[in-house]
């Protein structure tokens, strides 16, 4: 019977090639195949899920330690995953693992989650695309959740192994029609299953109600208005139906560019100062046209140059910040440090791990995002000023600047309904081309851009630092990530409310047929048990307690003082507004023309930047008000349970992290004890408080990278290989020796 067995070794020196013939012939192997059968895992399809192929007798390589060991199994392909339904998971199907994803398992790859397929001839490593004339004797997978799978395929039979690797490159690689998602077939299916919890309270931001709710709460319905211009998309396709524009501004002058040129509402802050964003007018050569598109800006910024509002600066993050493409690159670099396929390149790289860090530059674009956002709120908290972020289409790095920004200056945007609510409102109905930039259909590599994937890396930087600031955990972050690949979401598979609404059935409707119900990813009891999403929730998250009306009078004016700090005294302008000077070279920037930097000086920015940044670090912390991250350069650090969780070498039992809050909670436990006995002497019933999750309790047990690595069972601590040490020399000559620099190049 086929089970479990060592497959190689993992050492430092390369393994010599096997010289042991098999005189069994393949037919006598799978003569055995009813009795692995017997004991292979069913495969549990969703609604709408379809068989398309399999291949049985495929091992499965498991990397433990520093040896890979190996578990038979069935490889099947279906329209929705990859799934290895291996002979051993009784070794895995154990009660201590809680945190399980019930729509993904631990051997499930969506098909949109495969990054790079690779196959393995005669021990060298090739990309897999298009049709193939000879097939691989093993397969390796890259993941976008950065898991490595391996699979070889020599006991296969023949037929099946083209099938199974055809059928994998073809539903992986090959560009898809929208319509032909699985997300349409699972919601066409469980059409009566898709209802999600009403109790879920994410403002969705797909009504005028919700709109005018959040200008209610931002205390901004004063100065701007929710419209409804766009109802139907009659103006745009980009736009959202509902959105908020200045009250002055006439509704017909969004209907001019098709929604180009607008000053769109993002947030206000409680002294008044709003974030602003707006989209280029479409770039023309002819002057009449290039006339008219400056006598109509000219129009909008009269409407917003007078009282009732603040000076207005503009922050052109076209052409005086990030690249889609910078930042493409970088992560391109970034991952390749996380994708290993064995232990011994893990000792390998990590040899020169840092000097590779270094040269990808993904740490210094956070830094970059997250130094922007806390300028930008400088100039909204301390200077009292309106800031309007300019993009081309206003749909990338104004949805990642603009959500950093009210993460900062708003606590209600670090719970975790405020924090769904954000994303709805800036990113899905901002119009983010999730179904571009996650390269969904296949059709565009070069579209394929991580905006998302970064701003929940700058998210990260301030959980990390701010632990107790947020309801939600780095365990939340990393399952939303996760989330961008699970196609039964709506959540990030369309590009604009618009292309959502038309491929459901909700525009044009003539037909018979009720509009498609898709899931939303906010809905966590679809992927998790309830025991699991204790995990999502931060335990020492103390939620800001609610003062009556007569002590809110009391405290409105001490609070505002706390929250703005001692600053310059900056120019007046002479009009409220744009400033007078900065309208020309802004009107040529919008209309395509280039700038070379903006009016403002860079030395006064730098100055009051740097006043603003240090004094607020000077003083205790208010979890409960403006919040800023350090960006110095190591505060700025790797996101360890994203990228490092399926890397068993790089995890620590019983340590990091997660032994300190298990201590933490032990003694929130021990202190809520405590508190009940107090209450019940004094007869008081208090409300119960949430209790800690009882899978922290025994942090000696559990990794530094739980509640993933919790899965991997690792047995003993990984040892460096010999040819390892033989290169890095002796001890004394290690302490003296410098970090290894090495360009990656074009990854």
């Amino acid at each position: 019977m086929l089970g479990k067995g060592v497959v190689g070794g993992g050492g430092g020196t390369k393994a010599p090639k096997p010289s042991f013939v098999s005189y069994v012939r393949p037919e006598e192997i799978h003569t055995n195949e009813k009795e692995v059968t017997e004991k292979e895992v069913t495969l549990h399809l969703l609604p709408g899920e379809q068989l398309l192929c399999e291949a049985s007798t495929v091992l499965k390589y498991v990397q433990e330690d520093s040896c890979q060991h190996g578990v038979y199994g069935r490889l099947v392909c279906t329209d929705f995953k990859i799934a290895f339904l291996g002979d051993d998971e009784s070794a895995l199907d154990n009660d201590e693992t809680q945190f399980k994803n019930k729509v993904v398992g631990e051997n499930d790859i969506t098909l949109h989650c495969v990054d790079q397929i690779y196959g393995v001839f005669d021990e060298k490593k090739k990309t897999l695309f298009g049709q193939l004339k000879k097939y691989p004797e093993k397969l390796i997978i890259h993941c976008k959740d950065l898991r490595v799978f391996q699979f070889c395929l020599r006991y296969t039979k023949e037929e099946e192994v083209k099938r199974i690797v055809s059928g994998i490159i073809h539903h992986t690689q090959a560009p898809k029609l929208l319509k032909r998602l699985f997300l349409f077939s699972y919601a066409t299916a469980a059409q009566n299953n898709t209802v999600t919890d009403p109790k879920n309270h994410t403002v969705m931001f797909d009504t005028l109600k919700d709109w005018c709710w959040e200008l209610e709460r931002t205390k901004g319905n004063m100065k701007y208005k929710a419209v409804s211009v766009n109802e139907g998309y009659k103006v745009c396709e980009r736009l959202p139906a509902h959105f908020v524009v200045p009250t002055p501004l006439p509704e017909e002058n969004v209907q001019r560019f098709q929604g180009h040129g607008i000053p769109i509402w993002c947030w206000s802050c409680h002294n008044g100062s709003a974030l602003l964003k707006m989209s280029a007018l479409p770039k023309e050569q002819d002057d009449g046209i290039l006339q008219i598109q400056k006598s109509f800006l000219d129009g909008v910024y009269k409407t917003i140059h007078r009282p009732p509002y603040e000076i207005v600066k503009t922050e052109d993050l076209s052409s005086n910040f990030l690249s889609l493409q910078e930042i493409q690159t970088a992560y391109s670099k970034f991952k390749q440090l996380f994708l290993i396929d064995n232990s011994t390149e893990f000792w390998d790289t990590d040899i020169k791990w840092f000097s590779l860090l270094e040269s990808s530059s993904w740490l210094d674009i956070i830094r970059r995002c997250l130094k922007k956002a806390i300028e930008i709120t400088e100039c909204m908290e301390a200077q009292n000023m309106n800031v309007l972020l300019l993009e081309e289409n206003a749909s990338d790095l104004c949805c990642l600047i603009s959500s950093l920004v009210q993460l900062m200056m708003d606590p209600h945007c670090r719970t975790r309904i405020g924090f769904q609510s954000l994303i709805q409102k800036e990113w899905v109905m901002g119009g983010h081309c999730f179904l571009d930039r996650c390269n969904h259909l296949r059709q565009n590599d070069k579209e394929e851009v991580p905006v998302f994937l970064l701003f929940l890396d700058c998210v990260w930087q301030l959980v990390h630092q701010h632990p107790p600031a947020f309801e939600f955990t780095e365990t939340y972050l990393t399952v939303l990530s996760d989330s961008l690949y699970i196609p039964i979401f709506s959540t990030f598979f369309f590009n604009s409310p618009h292309q959502k609404d038309t491929n459901m059935g909700r525009e044009g409707q003539d037909t018979q047929s009720k509009p498609l119900n898709l899931l939303t990813v906010w809905d966590w009891s679809v992927q998790f048990e309830p025991k699991a999403q204790t995990l999502l929730k931060n335990p020492l998250y103390v939620e800001k307690p609610k003062l009556d009306k007569g002590q809110r009078k009391g405290m409105r004016f001490k609070h505002q003082r706390q929250l703005s700090l001692p600053l310059t005294q900056s120019k007046s302008s002479p009009k409220r507004g744009f400033f007078r000077e900065e309208t020309d070279h802004l009107i040529k920037n919008l209309l395509g023309k280039r700038i070379s930097k903006l009016i403002n000086s860079s030395d006064e920015l730098q100055d009051n930047f740097r006043e603003f940044y240090d004094s607020w670090h000077s003083k205790p912390t208010d979890y409960h008000g403006l919040l800023l991250p350090h960006i110095e350069g190591p505060e700025i650090k790797v996101w360890a349970q994203r990228y490092l969780r399926w890397i068993p070498e790089a995890q620590i039992l019983g340590g990091g992290r997660v032994a300190t809050m298990s201590k933490l909670l032990e003694m929130m436990e021990e202190v809520q004890s405590l508190q009940e006995k107090i209450d019940e002497r004094h007869h008081s019933q208090q409300a119960p408080q949430a209790e800690a999750p009882c899978l922290l309790r025994n942090s000696a047990r559990l990794s530094s990278l739980f509640p993933f690595a919790l899965l991997q069972r690792h047995s003993s601590k990984p040892v460096l290989p010999t040819s390892g040490w033989k290169a890095l020399g002796d001890e004394d000559d290690l302490a003296k020796r410098e970090d290894e620099f090495v360009d990656l190049g074009d990854v």
